[in-house]
């Protein structure tokens, strides 16, 4: 794909999002319901067989969703940082690709604002076991400013950190069953995030040919590990404690589900088609790490 092709599928960009600006505080009055907000078979703990009361599962699902909110308002941090780093350096200041890189910052932030809303309604009591932990924290501090560094490692990161959120939005929000305030946060969420979707597709092929040899051996073999850690933690494990469950062992036991790891499958697939596509990766000699994450074979298909 040249560069006059990829600024003209930018610019594209662009002036869809000047012209679909939604301002969650004023387009998105109201708030979540008192009871349980998604449904049974969306909990992460579902095929565990679990003897839940319906008090419990309400807790859970409450808890559940704060924690992934919060997980997306640090992981959009994140990305809004790499993004901010981009912009300081980038040759041409006007460049389109750096016009889309300020409206899916704008467009992050509001998200961020939003699930803050949401996290305020709910008011979760969970404590993240590994938050305020010095080591974590400092593991944490390093792999931030790392992956903020390495522009294919993170644009390789904001595929997955959409992909995975989308599904599961998709199938709260198709659900009966899940509230219907969190349903139309999800909905509004997944409308935007598809633009960010194409613009990080989109970029993938010039940010390839620009990476290090360290960056392409990360995209191929520590991405994937880091992938697999982002989904598990989507939960934690202090949320089943809530609900007087052994929070580490649930936690274990709920992302080794075939429900739990078949979600991860879905939602990965689609990140390696993007890498595939772009030549990152090779049909034929998929990485070890990603046929693992993705359980696909060498060529990238589907092996369940």
């Amino acid at each position: 794909m040249g560069n006059a092709v990829v600024a003209e599928r930018v610019e594209r960009l662009n002036r869809i999002s000047v012209k679909r600006v939604i301002e969650p505080d004023a387009d998105l009055p109201g708030s979540v319901g008192d009871g349980q907000l998604l449904p049974d078979e969306l909990l992460s703990v579902h095929g565990l067989g679990l003897p839940l009361t319906a008090e419990q599962r309400r807790t859970l699902s409450r808890e559940e969703v704060a924690s992934i909110l919060d997980n997306g308002i640090r992981f959009e941090a994140t990305l809004e940082a790499g993004f901010g780093l981009q912009v300081c350096r980038a040759g041409d200041i006007t460049d389109p690709r750096v016009t889309y890189l300020l409206h899916e910052m704008g467009e992050e932030t509001r998200h961020q604002r939003m699930f803050q809303r949401v996290i305020g309604q709910i008011e979760p009591q969970a404590r993240n076991p590994l938050a305020g932990h010095w080591l974590m924290a400092r593991i944490e501090r390093f792999g931030t400013l790392w992956i903020v560094d390495h522009a294919a490692l993170l644009y390789v990161m904001v595929l997955a950190g959409e992909e995975i959120p989308d599904l599961l939005q998709k199938l709260a929000s198709e659900h009966p069953d899940t509230d219907p305030f969190l349903a139309s946060v999800n909905r509004y969420h997944r409308q935007e995030e598809a633009r960010h979707l194409a613009f990080a597709r989109t970029m993938l092929p010039e940010v390839w040919a620009a990476a290090s040899k360290v960056d392409r051996f990360q995209v191929h073999h520590v991405a994937p590990k880091l992938i697999a850690q982002m989904y598990a933690f989507l939960v934690h494990p202090g949320v089943y404690e809530q609900v007087g469950l052994d929070g580490w062992a649930t936690w274990k036991a709920a992302n080794k589900t075939p429900e739990r790891l078949g979600l991860l499958r879905d939602a990965t697939r689609p990140v390696l088609d993007a890498l595939l596509e772009a030549g990152v990766v090779r049909a034929g000699s998929v990485p070890k790490a990603w046929r693992e994450l993705c359980a696909v074979d060498r060529h990238g298909v589907p092996s369940d």
